[in-house]
């Protein structure tokens, strides 16, 4: 797969609250960097974030690929996103934007997440 496919392919997993498809993009060492939160290192801690990402809400959104670097077994995206956000617990649907920072490294021949960061573009009142 290649790196705009896996970019892709997360977007639809995010969209369809899959955790597991979601952790089958991520490395054996991950680390995902929400913002407003520490950051969540290890698998067990990324299943958790994201878990309570699809407790809380649900996502529809869209990911503009700007540019990908590649390095040997490294590379590196730069994405943004833009779409809606339903916030479950008050049933209330707001505009989404984010900023986002993909680092992948190649495991076993193929590319995985291991590092990503996102910060909004829209800030909430």
């Amino acid at each position: 797969m290649t790196i705009k496919e896996l970019i892709k392919t997360y977007e639809l997993a995010l969209n369809a609250n899959d955790l597991e498809k979601i952790l089958a993009l991520y490395g054996s060492e991950p680390v995902f960097m929400p913002q407003h939160a520490p950051a969540l290192v290890g698998r067990d801690a990324v299943r958790a974030g994201y878990k309570q990402v699809f407790e809380t809400l649900k996502l529809n959104i869209r990911f503009e690929v700007h540019e990908i670097e590649e390095a040997g077994d490294w590379a590196w995206a730069r994405t943004s996103s833009a779409g809606r956000t339903r916030i479950l617990a008050a049933g209330v649907e707001v505009t989404e934007g984010n900023n986002e920072l993909f680092i992948f490294r190649r495991e076993g021949g193929e590319w995985r997440i291991h590092r990503y960061l996102f910060a909004t573009n829209q800030p909430r009142a």
